[in-house]
Protein backbone atom coordinates (compact mmCIF):
# COMPACT_ATOMS: atom_id res chain seq x y z
CA UNK A 1 0.00 0.00 0.00
CA UNK A 2 0.93 3.16 -0.57
CA UNK A 3 2.15 5.55 1.79
CA UNK A 4 2.56 8.85 0.07
CA UNK A 5 1.20 11.55 2.15
CA UNK A 6 -1.00 14.40 0.43
CA UNK A 7 -0.41 17.49 0.85
CA UNK A 8 -4.09 18.69 0.76
CA UNK A 9 -4.00 21.91 1.90
CA UNK A 10 -2.25 23.72 -0.82
CA UNK A 11 -4.68 22.84 -3.31
CA UNK A 12 -8.10 23.88 -1.03
CA UNK A 13 -7.15 27.38 -2.09
CA UNK A 14 -7.32 26.60 -6.00
CA UNK A 15 -10.22 24.20 -5.17
CA UNK A 16 -12.14 26.98 -4.03
CA UNK A 17 -11.07 29.40 -6.35
CA UNK A 18 -12.31 26.81 -9.38
CA UNK A 19 -15.62 26.57 -7.11
CA UNK A 20 -16.42 29.99 -7.03
CA UNK A 21 -15.47 30.33 -10.81
CA UNK A 22 -18.20 27.61 -11.68
CA UNK A 23 -20.72 29.08 -9.62
CA UNK A 24 -20.14 32.37 -10.94
CA UNK A 25 -20.08 31.12 -14.46
CA UNK A 26 -23.53 29.20 -13.77
CA UNK A 27 -25.01 32.33 -12.52
CA UNK A 28 -23.50 34.60 -15.61
CA UNK A 29 -25.40 31.87 -18.00
CA UNK A 30 -28.75 31.94 -16.01
CA UNK A 31 -28.44 35.89 -16.22
CA UNK A 32 -27.95 35.94 -19.75
CA UNK A 33 -30.84 33.47 -20.08
CA UNK A 34 -32.99 35.83 -18.34
CA UNK A 35 -32.25 39.04 -18.38
CA UNK A 36 -33.62 41.47 -21.35
CA UNK A 37 -30.75 43.87 -21.77
CA UNK A 38 -28.33 41.37 -22.23
CA UNK A 39 -30.62 39.39 -24.89
CA UNK A 40 -28.44 39.71 -28.01
CA UNK A 41 -30.34 40.27 -31.59
CA UNK A 42 -34.42 40.47 -31.75
CA UNK A 43 -36.12 38.13 -29.01
CA UNK A 44 -35.82 34.73 -28.35
CA UNK A 45 -32.57 32.46 -28.90
CA UNK A 46 -30.20 33.62 -31.77
CA UNK A 47 -27.03 32.53 -32.60
CA UNK A 48 -24.88 35.09 -30.49
CA UNK A 49 -27.12 33.54 -27.66
CA UNK A 50 -25.80 29.73 -28.67
CA UNK A 51 -21.89 30.94 -29.00
CA UNK A 52 -21.95 32.14 -25.82
CA UNK A 53 -23.65 29.97 -23.75
CA UNK A 54 -21.46 27.46 -25.09
CA UNK A 55 -18.23 29.29 -24.65
CA UNK A 56 -19.44 29.14 -21.25
CA UNK A 57 -20.24 25.94 -20.96
CA UNK A 58 -16.80 24.71 -22.35
CA UNK A 59 -15.48 27.26 -19.74
CA UNK A 60 -16.54 25.64 -16.99
CA UNK A 61 -16.13 22.21 -18.48
CA UNK A 62 -12.11 22.92 -19.49
CA UNK A 63 -12.09 23.96 -15.08
CA UNK A 64 -13.48 21.05 -14.10
CA UNK A 65 -11.63 18.66 -16.31
CA UNK A 66 -8.19 20.28 -15.80
CA UNK A 67 -8.49 20.95 -11.81
CA UNK A 68 -11.23 18.88 -10.45
CA UNK A 69 -10.10 15.72 -12.78
CA UNK A 70 -6.06 16.85 -12.36
CA UNK A 71 -6.00 17.06 -16.51
CA UNK A 72 -3.48 19.78 -15.90
CA UNK A 73 -0.72 17.65 -14.44
CA UNK A 74 -1.15 14.22 -16.97
CA UNK A 75 1.12 13.26 -19.82
CA UNK A 76 0.73 13.71 -23.57
CA UNK A 77 -0.93 10.83 -24.12
CA UNK A 78 -4.17 12.02 -22.47
CA UNK A 79 -3.79 14.90 -24.58
CA UNK A 80 -3.80 13.13 -27.85
CA UNK A 81 -6.61 10.88 -26.87
CA UNK A 82 -9.08 14.05 -26.38
CA UNK A 83 -7.66 15.94 -29.73
CA UNK A 84 -9.17 12.44 -31.18
CA UNK A 85 -12.47 12.97 -29.20
CA UNK A 86 -12.65 16.27 -29.99
CA UNK A 87 -12.04 15.72 -33.93
CA UNK A 88 -14.27 13.03 -33.95
CA UNK A 89 -17.45 15.14 -31.98
CA UNK A 90 -16.83 17.24 -34.80
CA UNK A 91 -16.73 15.65 -37.84
CA UNK A 92 -19.98 13.38 -36.68
CA UNK A 93 -21.45 17.36 -36.04
CA UNK A 94 -20.75 18.42 -39.87
CA UNK A 95 -22.38 14.95 -40.85
CA UNK A 96 -25.28 15.99 -39.53
CA UNK A 97 -25.47 19.54 -40.77
CA UNK A 98 -24.59 18.36 -44.14
CA UNK A 99 -28.03 15.54 -44.03
CA UNK A 100 -29.84 18.44 -43.96
CA UNK A 101 -28.53 19.02 -47.50
CA UNK A 102 -29.03 15.74 -48.69
CA UNK A 103 -31.00 16.00 -52.14
CA UNK A 104 -32.15 11.68 -51.50
CA UNK A 105 -34.34 13.61 -48.87
CA UNK A 106 -35.69 16.39 -50.76
CA UNK A 107 -36.54 14.17 -53.45
CA UNK A 108 -38.67 12.00 -50.55
CA UNK A 109 -40.30 14.97 -48.97
CA UNK A 110 -41.05 15.87 -52.86
CA UNK A 111 -42.48 12.37 -53.61
CA UNK A 112 -44.70 12.73 -49.87
CA UNK A 113 -46.15 16.25 -50.73
CA UNK A 114 -47.24 15.50 -54.68
CA UNK A 115 -49.15 11.92 -53.63
CA UNK A 116 -45.77 9.84 -55.18
CA UNK A 117 -45.11 11.88 -58.40
CA UNK A 118 -42.17 13.68 -58.83
CA UNK A 119 -41.67 16.74 -60.65
CA UNK A 120 -38.73 18.60 -62.18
Amino acid sequence: MSEEVHDWDSHKKTYWAVGIALFVFTFVTIILGIWEPLDLGPPGPTPADYVIGLAVAGTKASLVALIFMHLNHEKGLIYKTLLFTFLFFVSLMALTLFAAADPIVESYDTRETTNGKLTE
